[in-house]
């Protein structure tokens, strides 16, 4: 492959070559989803083509936003980098990520998020590890079973009581970090159908109001390995959650392995035998920011804290986020501005990442090797950059 790649944003002419070179990288199945022939709004497709004009690599961009302690931030997460086995190892996919990096940056994103098949590649290009979905089998007999709450009901849900779950997952979700809001252009785009996720919703509500829910697939057969593949179950309420522990133990003579994502912390992981869970997946996910004056502006900031800390901050793709900063903290919002001064504290963009998502304390960055210092000063003053807490996410992509 010649030395120099081109890079473009695919058209649909470019469509049928990114969906096998994707089909090859992952082993995908030969059926081609339709969502994989047409242009898809809230997504941007970055091509890397060779002198021939041969597709050699691709990155898609996909326009989320996250909830960051109550507040919507836009985010550029990825998905889909994939690249040819001829041009590997010749930095294809570094000059894609950057391209994605500064055209996500001119739309306006400020982190972004990602799944690595391979961490190493991203971690050069400025991502960290920030977490991991799990999901875990739970023996269906398992759960609490308990009796029926009489001010509550249990129902089956209908496409009429979509706009109501998305509800309450922005309930449970809004306060946390990281979650997908699930709103904008692309969700839009695959919702349209109106359809039922999964197999089948299951409502809990009260007064005519949904305190719980949970969507599942049913699976096949009734014997020994039969599993129930619970996509997500939220509530928020004791009484809800409870109930919807209960129904989910009700499966156990036909499926008894329940086998769902929990999100830490929540009304329903409370009713969970978590302790004999065993994990079925452990998805890493990383992180980074797009423009960390953004990040730091969008999100919300406990109100309880304040302060403020002086750093430098290298990112070798994004020079934009180079240089020295102020971060300022107080009445639940937080502001980066430069300095002139220089700054004691030295920061890598991957320990802004840990930092920024709540995944690492400064002495540990330190540790790490991507927060230097002088002796005789504490790092620990850019433990403020995490003050929001740990960031979770529920959705794969």
């Amino acid at each position: 492959m010649p030395a120099t790649v081109h890079l473009r944003e695919l058209t649909t002419d470019d469509l049928d070559a990114a969906w096998e070179l994707s089909r090859f990288a992952f082993g995908g199945n030969p059926e081609r989803p339709a969502s994989t022939s047409v242009v898809v709004p809230g997504m941007t497709r970055h091509g890397a083509f060779d002198d021939a004009g041969r597709l050699v690599g691709k990155a898609v961009d996909l326009h989320h936003d996250q909830w960051w302690s109550g507040r919507a931030v836009p985010a550029a997460d990825v998905a889909g980098v994939a690249v040819a086995p001829e041009a590997r190892g010749r930095g294809v996919a570094r000059a894609l990520l950057t391209a994605l990096l500064a055209g996500a940056h001119e739309r306006g994103a400020a982190v972004s998020a990602l799944y690595p098949t391979i961490a190493a590649p991203y971690r050069s290009c400025g991502w960290e590890a920030a977490g991991v979905l799990r999901t875990v089998n739970l023996a269906t007999a398992a759960l609490p079973r308990h009796r029926p709450a009489t001010h509550l009901s249990v129902r089956a849900g209908t496409p009429a009581d979509l706009a109501a779950v998305a509800g309450l997952y922005e309930r449970v979700t809004r306060h946390r970090n990281g979650m997908l809001t699930r709103q904008g252009k692309l969700f839009d785009h695959f919702n349209a159908t109106g359809e039922l996720p999964g197999d089948g919703v299951t409502l809990v509500e009260a007064d005519g109001d949904l305190v719980g829910y949970a969507t599942w697939q049913r699976g096949r057969g009734y014997g020994a390995d039969s599993v129930l593949t619970v996509d997500e179950a939220l509530a928020v309420t004791a009484d809800a959650a409870r109930e919807l522990v209960g129904v989910l133990g009700s499966w156990a003579s036909v499926a008894p392995t329940l086998r769902l994502c929990p999100l830490d912390g929540d009304a329903v992981s409370a009713h969970l035998p978590l302790e004999a869970a065993r994990d079925h997946e452990r998805d890493l996910w990383m992180h980074r920011p797009v423009d960390v004056a953004r990040a730091v502006s969008a999100r919300g900031w406990p109100a309880h804290v304040r302060g403020a800390v002086d750093f430098h901050l290298t990112d070798p793709l994004a020079d934009w986020n180079t240089g020295a900063w102020r971060l300022a903290v107080a009445d639940g919002a937080a502001e980066l501005t430069r300095i002139d001064a220089e700054a004691d504290l030295r920061l890598d963009v991957r320990g802004f990442a840990l930092l920024y998502a709540g995944a690492a304390h400064a002495r540990s960055v330190a540790q790490a090797g991507l927060l230097h210092h002088p002796g005789g000063v504490d790092p620990a003053a850019l433990d403020l950059l995490g003050a929001g807490g740990p960031a979770q996410l529920l959705d794969y992509f």
